[in-house]
């Protein structure tokens, strides 16, 4: 089963459109690739679920360092993992840009969950075997990162 573009292009752009306007820099999109066949350091990821005329999830994922750097930047000031603002500063951004992605997926209703954010040394995220995952790489001035993605119409998430 495979995502259609549709739903994909406006992550794109909306995290773009974030990251310009938000932390004052551009996050530049490397090659898209299923998730499975590439290995990628995570520590801390921001995940929201998506309900409604599709289901899935959108999934900010962070080496340490970029999130530490991502989230002060965003929040004004120097941020440490102990910091008990980080996970709302990166919660804060993973709403922005799939809010702002919902918004622009035409003829679509869709709800959005509340953020999670977890933090851990190589952390995994997964969900149905049935729903793929296409990861989106960045890099921007403050570090590499990735948005994983797997939204599915209803009828395509029944038929798997």
């Amino acid at each position: 089963m495979k995502m259609d573009m549709r739903f994909i292009d406006p992550f794109v752009a909306s995290l773009q459109n974030v990251f310009v306007c938000m932390l004052g820099t551009p996050a530049q999109l490397g090659k898209p690739y299923l998730k499975g066949t590439m290995d990628q350091q995570i520590d801390l990821v921001a995940i929201i679920a998506l309900t409604g005329d599709v289901v899935g999830s959108t999934v900010l994922c962070f080496p340490m360092e970029t999130a530490l750097a991502v989230a002060s930047r965003f929040a004004s000031e120097e941020m440490g993992l102990d910091h008990p603002d980080l996970p709302d500063a990166l919660g804060e951004l993973i709403n922005m840009i799939t809010g702002s992605a919902k918004a622009n997926l035409q003829g679509i209703n869709a709800t959005i969950s509340l953020p999670r954010v977890i933090a851990g040394k190589n952390v995994k995220v997964g969900g149905p075997k049935a729903m793929p995952f296409v990861v989106l790489p960045f890099k921007s001035e403050l570090g590499y990162f990735y948005l994983e993605l797997s939204v599915l119409s209803n009828e395509q998430s029944q038929a798997a």
